[in-house]
């Protein structure tokens, strides 16, 4: 490797760390510099990785927001109109549409997993940096209570009309439903509860990594975010009923902390 060429790698590198200019723009100056197919794709990698983690968290935060804000504005239409609005099926078309149109606004710049039990299993399995997990997550549950904060503000007015202005967890003119999910009556927390989380989830990230699995029959990227909402509308039409297939820690626990202190009270850990 000549002087020239080291020196001119690091100093991009360095541009990269210092301004988070976006990589494609080094990249061509690399390529034109010494014009090698193999060497634009090595550092490719090399310069993902040198942009600010900041920028991929605040991906995550606004894909899973993208996320709530129309699933969680689906049920609210629904159940505020008592269901002159949609039905059950309108939920689960909602919510998978809105899954691909999250996926969509995240996916160029940090891969839009948009759910911690996503960012956990690529740690695990597909050796997502570890040091990147906790941030991932931060971003997703500030994404997901932001979203909870705006679907509020815009039916606010309706939920007076539905509860009195008495918020209740459930039961007849119960609204937190909008929000988070909850269990069936008859739905016992273990081990009933457990298997169906767990089943829902485990389906979610099976069909996520074989949907993006090169080596499987993965579809061109630009369609993956489409089947994926494909998945989670599956999900909701075959495993919904028990407990209203979470299936994404950051899209309960955020909502849920909003309610807890929105007007819902504590009662929503129960």
């Amino acid at each position: 490797m000549s002087p020239c060429y080291s020196e001119c790698t690091t100093r991009a590198l360095r541009y990269v760390r210092a301004s988070g200019t976006h990589k494609e723009l080094v990249i061509h100056i690399l390529f034109f510099f010494f014009n090698d197919t193999a060497t634009t794709e090595i550092y490719t990698l090399s310069l993902h990785d040198a942009l600010p983690i900041s920028r991929e968290v605040a991906a995550e935060f606004l894909g899973t927001f993208v996320l709530i804000v129309f699933g969680a504005g689906v049920v609210a239409q629904v159940v505020l109109s008592g269901g002159t609005a949609g039905r059950y099926l309108s939920i689960n078309l909602g919510w998978g549409l809105a899954v691909t149109m999250g996926v969509y606004a995240a996916g160029g710049v940090s891969g839009a997993h948009i759910n911690p039990a996503v960012t956990f299993a690529l740690a695990v399995h597909r050796r997502f940096p570890w040091k990147k997990v906790l941030p991932y997550c931060a971003g997703q549950l500030a994404g997901a209570f932001v979203a909870s904060v705006v679907v509020y503000a815009v039916y606010y007015d309706a939920l007076n009309h539905f509860d009195g202005g008495v918020r209740h967890v459930t039961g007849e003119h119960g609204t937190a439903g909008i929000w988070a999910t909850y269990p069936q009556e008859f739905l016992s927390p273990f081990p009933g509860g457990l298997i169906d989380q767990v089943v829902g989830t485990a389906l979610l990230v099976l069909l996520v990594f074989a949907l993006t699995d090169e080596r499987n029959l993965a579809p061109k990227s630009n369609l993956a975010p489409l089947l994926i909402g494909g998945v989670v509308l599956l999900i909701g039409m075959t495993f919904g009923y028990n407990s209203g297939y979470a299936i994404n820690p950051a899209r309960d626990l955020g909502p849920r902390l909003f309610t807890a202190i929105g007007g819902w009270g504590l009662g929503v850990f129960r």
